[in-house]
Parts: structure tokens; C-alpha cells; sequence
């Protein structure tokens, strides 16, 4: 019976994703890159991966590199404002503050702050401040890079956090019951919905989604409720990235762009 229910389960998996509208793209481009991680464009189209556990920016016929050997493996690199690249080590509960030549410009230790944080979520937030989800009391705050204060931002969560995103206004995640929650930076606090399920995401706006699912690329509409699959001509790929229309997938062989057009 367990047999025939799961059987059941992948059939109509596969029907309904099998029922989606499509969208098309149109190929830009093709880069050549050897890189363990694709993190992605930043707002002047420079290239920014990971290799061996170092950062580098590709400019023009140009390539940038940081690494930091005394703080661990990378967690994240937020490219969010270009002068102000942000690397997470969460190994070591550390952020370090690029500038645009990636330079050190400064180093946070939050284990070391008058009141200790321990950072599992990072990002670039506006007014010299970062996003910032305090472990220890599970919040989420804004972390000022001139005082080392935090401000709180909201309740503390109750059921988790799978996923997030932010951007200079918005801390975006997913909780573990799949819901779309989000933070404003004056700490208002909202839902969208449920989440498709998936192995990669990527929101766009509080409205609109990338996700994998399947091995396929889709875009979700949660306004009209509808699921676009993208027909990149990639069967498998390490990772998506979207930004200003060029949709950027990343595979063994480097990285294909593509033009899109949203609905």
C-alpha cells in the first residue's frame, strides 16, 4: 500500500508541473568560469564567484581576490552594494567589510561585542547598517557598522528559518513550515504564503519567485497564482541567479545569461 501511495505521490508531482505555462528566454551570453560558487553580478555587471575558498571579482580583463585563512570556510558574500562587499564566516561568528578593490575595510567579531550575537543570517542593509538573525534570542535586528549596536527588528521567530534573502529594505525567509515571511526595516512584519517546494529559490519582489523543482527552473506568481517553467536549454546546472532581466545559470562549463521578460 506505502509503495502504490508513493508511486501515486511522483505521478501527480509530475503531472502538475507537467501543466505549467512557459516562458521564454532569449541567450546573451556565454562566460567561461572556473569556480566552485557563482555569487553573482553586482550593480556595475562585475563578476564575483569562489574558488578554494577565495573571493574574486572579475573586472573587465581584471580579477580581484580575498582570502582569509584564519576564519574558515565562506558562508556568504553579499554583493548587494558594491563599495561594501559583505563576507559571512559563520564558523567564527565573523563578518568582514570589503571595499571595492577588495580591500579590508573592517572586521566584526561578534563574540567579542559588549553584548554578544550569534550570527546565523547576514546581509547588506541601508544607512551603513546590517541585517542581522541573533541565534541566541532568535531575532532578527539591524546591525549599525559605526556603533556595534543592534536594534531589534520584531518578535522572536518560532518556527525557524530554512531560507532568507534581503536587499537594503527587506529580510525575506522561509520558516520550516515552508511560509514566505518578510521584515521591513521600520519592523513591519508580513506573510505571502506558502512556498513551493524546491531545492533553489530566489525572490524577486514580494510578489514573484524563482524556484527548482525537479531538475526545472519555474517562475512563481503569487499574485495571480500561476507557475511559469523557464526554458533555459541547461538540463542540469549548479545554480540560477536573477538580476535586472538577465537570468544567469551557472554550470560546469561557466555561465550562460539569458534575457527575460517577466510577466
Amino acid at each position: 500500500m506505502n509503495k502504490k501511495i508513493v508511486l501515486l505521490l511522483v505521478f501527480f508531482s509530475q503531472f502538475v508541473f507537467s501543466q505549467h505555462l512557459k516562458l521564454a528566454v532569449v541567450k546573451s551570453d556565454l562566460i567561461s568560469l572556473d569556480a566552485d560558487n557563482f555569487v553573482g553580478f553586482d550593480g556595475f555587471n562585475n563578476c564575483f564567484y569562489t574558488k578554494n575558498n577565495v573571493l574574486y571579482k572579475k573586472v573587465d580583463t581584471t580579477l580581484l581576490q580575498y582570502q582569509n585563512l584564519g576564519l574558515g570556510k565562506i558562508s556568504s558574500v553579499d554583493i548587494l552594494n558594491p563599495l561594501k562587499v559583505v563576507l559571512f564566516y559563520e564558523e567564527f561568528n565573523s563578518v568582514i567589510i570589503l571595499d571595492n578593490q577588495l580591500n579590508e575595510v573592517q572586521k566584526i567579531e561578534f563574540s567579542k561585542l559588549e553584548a554578544p550575537i550569534l550570527a546565523s543570517a547576514i546581509g547588506m542593509s541601508g544607512q551603513n547598517k546590517l541585517w542581522v538573525f541573533n541565534s541566541l534570542n532568535q531575532q532578527i535586528g539591524l546591525f549599525d557598522l559605526s556603533s556595534n549596536q543592534l536594534q531589534i527588528i520584531g518578535n522572536p521567530l518560532k518556527d525557524g528559518m530554512n531560507f532568507y534573502q534581503t536587499n537594503f529594505n527587506y529580510f525575506q525567509f522561509i520558516d520550516k513550515n515552508n511560509q514566505w515571511n518578510t521584515y521591513t526595516i521600520f519592523g513591519r512584519f508580513f506573510q505571502s504564503g506558502t512556498v513551493e517546494e524546491h531545492t533553489q529559490i530566489q525572490f524577486v519582489d514580494d510578489k514573484k519567485y524563482f524556484f527548482v523543482a525537479n531538475g526545472l527552473l519555474f517562475l512563481k506568481d503569487v499574485s495571480s497564482n500561476k507557475i511559469y517553467e523557464i526554458e533555459i536549454v541547461e538540463k542540469s546546472f549548479k545554480k540560477f541567479y536573477y538580476k535586472d532581466q538577465i537570468l544567469s545559470i551557472f554550470t560546469n562549463e561557466g555561465i550562460t545569461n539569458y534575457k527575460i521578460t517577466l510577466p
